[in-house]
Parts: structure tokens; sequence; C-alpha cells
């Protein structure tokens, strides 16, 4: 049987439990939210209904505070509840509406409240007219005597809270079934989940065991391949099984002999390369210094014969010399770097700058060098950066008013060093060209330049998975920024 279908047979397995616990659990679930729902439900009845119960009670209490004292303000807590109790009745009317006897219970309380406001709304006003003329004073007596000595307000009131109390007894008692129904709920909801997963921890574990233990040894072997491969070293694995890794070890066989078979031709290529190095750095040299010698011994026999136009021209050829030699050594500088790999090293930024100024800074030079860090790191490739970008600062200064600065900031994972002059400065329509070989902004004859320096910096960086920008304008001066891995 191949992989795939074992494979397959217990994934089925387990997706099939998953499934039934899923089933299973949507139906409690749906119980657990039915049974939350009337309990969130039920808060609002019992919310609603103290408010509904206290509003009523603060207008009573209002009514016999106005009655007492005649003082009109107690009337602003009347009329509030007059005018809020309606809406807070039709809500409980509508909370309520799947239980008929709930509903009839604030139907009897809306009624008796009825009753209530038109009982205390009778006295309010025949206490005003009284207040307002002496004359209606006898109606207000008569209702005194008739209704509030006689308790009939009291005895609404009574009935009200009796119904008030009826309700609230209600509702606790259908929240604590439906409480008990929910905790059943959810503790079979628990059990069964508890016996799924583990039936599918089981399964899952069994599975993956036999698996692991049918195809382990063979990846084992197809792992050590690959491990060789990756050191050099292209051998194959033989597997006779006959299912999807049989497949990779073949694969992986066809990938060895074809990376041992690339690896010898680049071998032969960078051996061609070296001899062409090394073809450049002697054998092109020769004809270029024999060239510098026909001209000395031109000067030499010719002396005074040779013109001024003449001697202009003999002077030209030796800076071209000179500027061929420093572009081949420039060549072989770049075409070096990805194949030399230094060591790493502890290097002191500081000391190396200073090193670096001693050898290439003029003296009429200031240099200033601000939070260098002291770093494990390629020495050479680091030298080299601030070699080239420190001499294209003075090359492209005033010594009498040259300033450098070079600074460091440290980042997360990086130091983001800068090299800061007072030079000419750079357009910055060329700031992306001047990193590009064989690319100088000055005339060949006006200043040395080869245009490899910068680009060998550029490619010293991208080798580091660094950047390198420029921020610079005409006149203004540049300042050289890159970053440099930490370790």
């Amino acid at each position: 049987m191949k992989l795939a279908a074992q494979i397959f047979i217990g994934f089925s397995v387990i997706i099939g439990i998953s499934l039934i616990d899923s089933y299973v659990n949507y139906n409690l679930s749906q119980k657990v939210s039915r049974n939350t729902a009337f309990l969130s439900k039920s808060e609002a009845i019992m919310r609603n209904s103290s408010k509904l119960h206290k509003g009523i009670i603060d207008m009573q209490s209002a009514f016999r505070g106005y009655l007492l004292t005649e003082d009109e303000t107690f009337l602003d807590l009347y009329k509030e509840g007059f005018n809020e109790l309606p809406q807070l009745f039709k809500e409980q009317k509508k909370l309520v509406e799947n239980s008929a006897s709930q509903t009839a219970k604030v139907d009897s309380i809306n009624e008796l409240h009825s009753h209530w406001i038109e009982y205390s709304s009778t006295l309010i006003n025949a206490k005003q007219e009284a207040l307002n003329t002496p004359v209606s004073n006898a109606r207000y007596l008569e209702l005194f005597e008739n209704k509030l000595r006689k308790q009939v307000g009291k005895k609404i009131n009574d009935s009200i809270s009796s119904i008030f109390k009826n309700f609230d007894r209600s509702e606790y008692r259908l929240r604590g079934v439906r409480r008990d129904a929910l905790n059943h709920s959810i503790e079979r909801t628990r059990t069964f989940s508890l016996i799924f997963i583990l039936l599918t921890i089981i399964i899952g574990v069994t599975s993956t065991f036999y698996i692991v233990r049918l195809i382990s040894k063979r990846i084992a072997s197809m792992v050590n391949l690959a491990d060789n491969i990756s050191k050099g070293e292209f051998a194959i694995v033989r597997d006779d099984k006959n299912d999807e890794l049989t497949s990779l070890s073949v694969s992986l066989n066809a990938m060895s002999e074809t990376l041992s078979k690339n690896i010898r031709e680049l071998e032969k290529r960078n051996k061609e390369l070296n001899q062409f190095a090394y073809v450049v750095s002697h054998d092109l040299k020769a004809p270029i210094r024999g060239i510098y010698n026909v001209i000395q011994w031109i000067e030499e026999d010719l002396g005074e014969e040779v013109s001024s136009q003449m001697r202009k021209y003999l002077n030209i050829i030796p800076e071209r010399i000179n500027r061929m030699e420093d572009l081949i050594h420039g060549i072989l500088d770049y075409a070096r770097i990805s194949r030399e790999k230094p060591l790493k090293e502890e290097v002191n930024v500081n000391r190396l700058i200073k090193d670096i100024i001693e050898l290439i800074i003029p003296k009429g030079f200031r240099v200033e060098l601000i939070d260098l860090p002291v770093l494990t790191t390629e020495k050479i490739r680091l030298e080299q950066v601030f070699s080239n970008l420190l001499s294209n600062a003075v090359k492209y200064s005033k010594p009498e008013k040259g300033h450098i600065i070079v600074r460091c900031k440290t980042l997360k994972n990086f130091y983001e060093f800068s090299v800061e002059d007072t030079g000419i400065g750079i357009d910055p329509q060329f700031h992306d060209k001047i990193f590009e070989i064989f690319q100088t902004l000055r005339e060949k004859h006006a200043q040395e330049s080869t245009g490899i320096g910068l680009s060998i910096v550029k490619k010293i960086i991208d080798d580091q998975h660094c950047t390198i920008r420029v921020r610079s304008e005409l006149g203004k001066g540049s300042i050289f920024i890159f970053t440099w891995p930490k370790n």
C-alpha cells in the first residue's frame, strides 16, 4: 500500500471522529446558547422589574411628600415617573411575551397603577385648587376623608407590591431551572469533548508513530545524502521501495549527479578566471611599462628638439598609463571581493580609522571620530570601505577647508556608519549612478578617478547584506551612510 493511501486512511479516521465531535458539540452548544440567552433575558426582565417597581415607589413617595409639605418640587419626581413608566411597562411586556402567566402579572400591575394614577391625580389637583382658591378646600378635605384616610392608595400599592413579589418569585424559579439546565449542558459538552479529544489524540499518535516508524529510516538516509551534498560530497542513496519516497530518492540522486558535474565545471571556470587575472596583472602591465619607457627614451633622445605641443602630448601619455594601471588594479580588487573570505576578528573601529588617516589623509584636513564601536567582523573588508570613502572625501575637498566627520549610530542588528565631508558635493540626480562600476562624475584628465572605488564599496556592503546611500547637494559636501552587521 502506498504511503498516500495509508496517510489518507489515518486522516480519514481522525476527520470522522472530529466531525462526530463537532456535530455533538454543535447540538450541545445550541442548548447552552438557548439557556444562556434565556438567563440573559431573565436578567433584563429582573432589571426592568426593579426599575419599574422603583419608579412606582418613587411616584408614591413624591405624592405623599407633596400632600404633607405642599412643596411642588416633589411633583417633579411624580411627573418623571408618569412619563417614563409607560415605556417601562411596554418593554416589560415585550420581554415576557412568551410567558402567559408573567404577562398577566404585568397587565395586573399596569391596571392597578393606572387606578393609583387616577386616585393620586385627583388628590393632587384638589390640593392645588385648595392652595390657589381657598373655597375649593372643602373638596380636598372630602377626598382626603373618603380616600386618603380610608387608605385607598395604600391598598392599591400593597396589591402592586404583592404582584411584584409573585412576578419576581416566578422569574427566579424559572431562572433556577434554566441555570441547572445550562450547567448540565456545559458538563455534557465538557465530557463529550474530552472523550473525542482523547480518541483523536490516541488515533493520531498511533497513526503518526506508525507512519514515522515506516518512513523515518528512509528519510534519514535522504537527509544524510542532502547533508553530504551541502558539504560537497556528491554520493547517491539506494531505495528499492515503490512509493512516493522512491521518486524523491531518484530526484536527490539526479540532483547530486547534476551538482557534482556543475561543481567540476565551476572549478574549471574558476581556474580559467585565475589564469585570466594573472594575465591581466602581469602580461598587460608589461606593454604598459614598455610604452612608458619608450616615452622616456623619446624625451631623452630628442631633448630640446621636441616642440611644446609634442611635449604636451608626451606628458598626457604617462597620465593615461597610470590611469590604465589603476583600472587594472581596480578590476582585480573588484573581482577578488566575492572569492576571498577574510577571517573575522575583533576590530576597534576608532583605531582602524586612525591608521587609515595616517596613510591617506593630508595634514591640512581635520577629522572627527564620534561614537565608533568595537566589533567582531572581517577587518580587511571594513578597512576597504572606510579607505575608499575617506579617499573620496580627500580627493574632492580643498585641503585648506577639509573637514571629515566619521560617526556611528547603533541599531537593533546593525551599526550605521556615516562619513561626512565638506567637498564639492554630488548632484542628487547622480546619487545612484556613482555606485556603478567605471562611473565618475569628474573629467578623467581633471581628477584621478577610475570609477571603481565606490563600486567596490557597494559590492562589499552588498555581500554583508547591508545598505549604503548618499545625502548630498552640489557645493554642500556629501554624507555617505552605510550599515554594517554587529556580528
